[in-house]
């Protein structure tokens, strides 16, 4: 039988009220910082676990909560995760700023007691960074911590749920013991589903609605950002390999005319994607649902939010193309509540397995591996699937994430332009239909030339920084589609008429994937550009742009010793380490000497991805859109 639903708000709220005052003292906040949504799906899970045993609590992004008013919170739950080279998500970045100023109080969270929980990849030089630092610091500002701050793997056979299932049993121990559940109550068992976040109301078929499916241009009131993004027209959409070779890599540009939109080299776009017709399809049909419906959405908890990107009120098709990620591989949670709405014996028991601990791996290797999307999983459960009440879905579907892209171009070269290098995402896996990144799969669909073509985005600054004195010269090592911030640096320090600009370029083939090929030989034979190109497979041997820096050796130690150079690498997934044999608990590395005395140049790599680079004065910059939290390629 399916699970039983809790009687709707009324009995969620009732069995939250207990008796009296001692039970609005029972009362628990947990705060995520999550990057790609992991963080933010075990911050939920925690939020469910915590009703069930009659806590009232509130789960919500980092910087959204007030600070201040920490010092009020009896209990809290920090889940984190840790981006790039040890960096806080964006979503917590100002919690983060605040809570490290030295004037704060030693004793400012004396009266807190709270958890940290972080989500991490050991692959990674700084694991888990943010949750050990923040754990560090709440305890400096007088916290007590309830356990030990907990360290979620990213790379450990059953994901960061092999910390996190006995943490959280561990958890729940401590919690009931300083607030036992009130007389009469027991925990709410799995059976019984909690009701949804939100009620979607349709709306009479014949009523007059907006037109609220358009993406319109609009000027925004203030720099755009992704509650507010840019809908920027699409100039052109350009294949910059050759039609035979394997990968379609795009050169696309957009206009930012009116748009308050600055960046500068190094810079970062942030594009929001929308689901293909064709899944969004499928998907309506799956569920029996009316795409043209139009539906408001109202909290089933005072003080909900409404979700900030969709609008009210808002069609089935608007929310299935443009605010579900019917694309991403489905998390555990998704199959714990799919679960809950079965009525086929058959499959209920396969989902129950698939949300049970001890169906992690089975799990893994159905989903994960072959990186099943979570539209796929659900033609694998038709019963089960046409069942789920629509006001599940937005618990049951994460949101379409924003996807990054380091900007390919300079505004001082290109005033009001905007352009990104995009390589088109497609790979095989176990399954017979090839997988497909859903930003870039979508990027290269569109066609300007057919139409008026818009793209939400907005812009972050990057973490690479060029240096401000012109006679600085600057080594870049961009293989692949890691040249493009490069390019945009390029063109930004010829339009400053700065020369002392090295490119090591690397790639398969001279005639098929050699980016901007005219463009870096212009700026050569004008004297702007000294390039050094590493094509892999023109030849017999393989050739890749360490061998080159090798075989420019004394050049890149004169720079560096006697003119102060700046290194810079990006695209490092694209780099190879034919010479370095595996070796089980270390670091693989590739080291070139250079001429000069105890001198080399050493490039780092884990996981088969580039993280570090090793010499004096060097700056380290990923690739920006290759890399999540976890240290996994986001499929753009």
């Amino acid at each position: 039988m399916p699970a039983e639903p809790l009687q709707g708000l009324k009995g969620l709220q009732e069995s939250c009220r207990g008796t009296g005052d001692k039970m609005a003292e029972r009362r628990l906040l947990v705060l995520f910082g999550s990057q790609t949504g992991t963080a933010q799906d075990t911050a939920e899970r925690i939020g469910r676990e915590a009703k069930r045993r009659h806590l009232r609590c509130r789960v919500e992004a980092l910087d959204r909560c007030d600070v201040a008013n920490l010092i009020h919170e009896p209990l809290v739950v920090f889940v984190c995760a840790t981006t790039g080279q040890g960096d806080p998500p964006d979503n917590m970045k100002m919690f983060w700023r605040f809570l490290f100023r030295k004037n704060l109080p030693a004793s400012s969270l004396c009266q807190l007691d709270y958890a940290v929980l972080g989500l991490g990849d050991s692959s990674y030089p700084k694991f888990n960074f943010v949750a050990k630092k923040l754990h560090k610091r709440l305890l400096q500002l007088g916290g007590n911590p309830l356990l030990p701050v907990a360290l979620g793997d990213d790379q450990h056979d059953l994901g960061p749920d092999a910390v996190v299932d006995p943490w959280l049993v561990a958890l729940w121990d401590k919690i009931l013991a300083l607030y036992p559940l009130p007389p009469g109550l027991e925990i709410i068992g799995l059976d019984v589903r909690l009701p949804p976040t939100y009620t979607l109301h349709y709306l009479p078929e014949d009523s007059p609605h907006p037109d609220s499916d358009l993406l319109q241009p609009t000027v925004p009131r203030a720099a755009p950002c992704e509650l507010h993004p840019f809908a920027a027209r699409m100039v052109s959409n350009q294949r910059v390999t050759a039609q035979s070779h394997f990968q379609d890599v795009r050169l696309i540009e957009f206009d930012i005319a009116g748009s308050g939109i600055t960046f500068s080299a190094g810079d970062v776009v942030m594009i929001q994607p929308q689901n293909c017709p064709e899944d969004v399809q499928q998907f309506c049909q799956l569920l029996r649902l009316e795409p043209h419906r139009h539906f408001v959405l109202e909290p089933t908890e005072p003080g909900t939010p409404l979700p900030p990107l969709l609008p009210q009120p808002c069609t089935i098709q608007y929310l299935v193309t443009h605010y579900l990620d019917i694309s991403c591989v489905p998390r555990r949670s998704f199959f714990e509540l799919l679960a809950s709405f079965s009525t086929n014996e058959l499959e209920r028991e396969k989902l129950q397995e698939f949300s049970s601990a001890q169906g992690q791996e089975e799990l893994f290797s159905y989903c994960n591996r072959p990186h099943r999307t979570t539209l796929e999983a659900m033609w694998d459960f038709p019963h089960t699937t046409c069942a789920i009440p629509a006001d599940y879905l937005l618990d049951l579907i994460p949101r379409i994430r924003p996807r990054a892209f380091s900007i390919a171009s300079s505004m001082l070269a290109h005033p009001e332009r905007m352009q990104i290098l995009v390589a088109v995402v497609r790979y095989k896996t176990r399954l017979s239909k090839p997988r497909r990144g859903l930003c870039s799969t979508w990027l290269a669909s569109l066609n300007p030339e057919q139409g008026d073509v818009r793209v939400p985005l907005w812009v972050k600054k990057g973490g690479m920084k060029f240096p401000a004195d012109p006679a600085t010269p600057v080594i870049m090592i961009g293989p692949g589609t890691g040249v493009a911030p490069f390019r945009a640096a390029i063109q930004e320090r010829v339009a400053q008429g700065r020369r002392g600009n090295f490119l090591f370029f690397g790639c398969r083939y001279k005639s098929k994937d050699f980016y901007c090929q005219v463009e870096w030989e212009e700026l050569v034979t004008k004297g702007f550009l000294t390039l050094f190109t590493a094509f892999s497979r023109d030849q017999e041997e393989k050739v890749y742009v360490q061998h080159r820096i090798q075989e420019n050796g004394r050049l890149v130690w004169e720079l560096l010793s006697s003119g102060n150079a700046h290194v810079y690498l990006a695209g490092g997934h694209c780099l190879s380490f034919p010479e370095q044999p595996k070796a089980c608990g270390k670091t693989p590395r590739i080291t070139v000497p250079l001429p000069g005395p105890q001198t080399e140049l050493s490039v780092g790599c884990q996981a088969g991805k580039c993280r570090w680079v090793s010499l004096k004065r060097v700056l380290f910059a990923p690739q920006i859109q290759s890399f999540s939290q976890t240290g996994r390629k986001l499929r753009n």
